[in-house]
């Protein structure tokens, strides 16, 4: 329990007793689509020297000056409880390298863990004026999560081409190959957002205080005017609701974005807290650092594609039940199909038009049916 220790020489006392994970490696937290990827990587030879040798190309070394000369380092003179939160955070995940972190002026709550050959956290000075202690403990064990995850080697260079893509833009089709990458980079780094979320609620080890801190981030440092049940409510809402036109905005609006949106993160981090592999860790079983190397790279591609498909055929977004209908064959999809959007708002069947009825002599073909008979569901 990290209730007292030493680590790197300074003693810290954190206000409750709380469960240390040693040796844990990250895919113990880590989300299927990100571990995957992750794994992959780490089993490219030459993969690190490749990318250390980008770092003379990236502003990596322009960023460390920059905070170092304009933003104020956490130590135990400045920021001495941030200081203690980031110490603790490292101990609680055997992290043995503690990464400066900084706090920077800016008034919208923002943290973020970058660098290519050593990980650096920055913190912005709305973000520590908005949290209280216990979600402020869970951010720095976000930020520490991605450190232990290596995602800041990443994070670096999706800034680089962001900021790159902008520049190409007059270039044909310069911008639009920049921009599958980044495509890219945002769909893996949204997914280790949630990973991370997960390290923060290892360190932290108080959900609501994770929950609170996500609801402060969306609606403002208004506690008393918000409730944590009503806002995973507007999750639920937010992905059961509307229609297919719903579904494309929805992508839309999140394929310019770096990370889930709030109350989608909230939910995501609830459901992991509620599952076995969260109590495995939390009883300390889980996977090892030095077992890192004999991850089979098959086996967190099989659970990636497993978490995917899982998600589509759970979901009751409109468009990921359109796709479980196509997977599954659902026998109304070409009756939705005619009916247009609409017929997408609910999975049921279309209802009955009424009972079959004799056609007199010389009547016309019944409109509806072509013979009499209402129009059966079914392509």
């Amino acid at each position: 329990m990290s209730d007292g220790h030493q680590h790197n020489g300074n003693e810290k006392v954190p206000s409750r007793q709380r469960r240390r994970f040693p040796g844990i490696s990250s895919r113990a937290y880590e989300h299927p689509a990100d571990r995957s990827a992750l794994v992959a990587l780490r089993k490219l030879t030459g993969f690190d020297t490749v990318f250390k040798a980008l770092s003379g190309l990236l502003p990596e070394r322009s960023l460390r000056l920059l905070f170092l000369s304009d933003s104020v380092r956490v130590s135990d003179r400045q920021f001495a409880h941030l200081n203690v939160m980031l110490r603790d955070a490292c101990y609680i995940l055997d992290l043995e390298k503690v990464p400066p972190m900084y706090v920077t002026q800016d008034p919208k709550p923002n943290a973020m863990c970058i660098g290519l050959d050593e990980p650096i956290i920055v913190v912005t000075t709305g973000l520590v004026e908005l949290l209280d202690e216990e979600e402020m403990r869970a951010v720095v064990g976000h930020e520490v999560g991605h450190a232990l995850s290596g995602h800041s080697v990443y994070r670096t260079i999706l800034l680089f081409l962001t900021s790159l893509a902008v520049r190409v833009a007059w270039i044909p089709l310069g911008n639009v190959a920049i921009m599958a990458i980044v495509t890219a980079l945002r769909e893996w780094f949204r997914k280790s957002e949630l990973s991370a979320d997960r390290a923060g609620l290892l360190v932290g080890q108080d959900l609501q205080a994770s929950m609170r801190g996500l609801m402060k981030i969306a609606g403002g440092n208004h506690l008393h005017e918000m409730n944590v049940d009503a806002f995973l409510e507007q999750a639920e809402e937010y992905e059961a609701g509307g229609d297919l036109r719903d579904s494309v905005l929805k992508i839309l609006n999140v394929l310019p974005r770096s990370h889930p949106f709030t109350a989608v993160r909230a939910v995501e981090l609830k459901k992991w807290a509620e599952t076995r592999d969260y109590q495995r860790v939390m009883d300390g079983h889980y996977p090892r650092r030095d077992e890192d190397k004999d991850a089979s790279v098959r086996d967190s591609w099989r659970d990636s594609a497993s978490s995917y498909a899982g998600d589509v055929k759970n979901s009751k977004d409109p468009l990921m039940k359109l796709v479980s209908d196509i997977a599954g064959g659902a026998g109304d999809l070409g009756d939705r199909v005619r009916r247009g959007f609409g017929g997408f708002t609910s999975s049921g069947p279309r209802p009955a038009q009424g009972p079959d009825r004799p056609r007199e002599p010389g009547a016309s073909p019944d409109p509806d049916g072509g013979d009499g008979r209402p129009p059966r569901d079914g392509a």
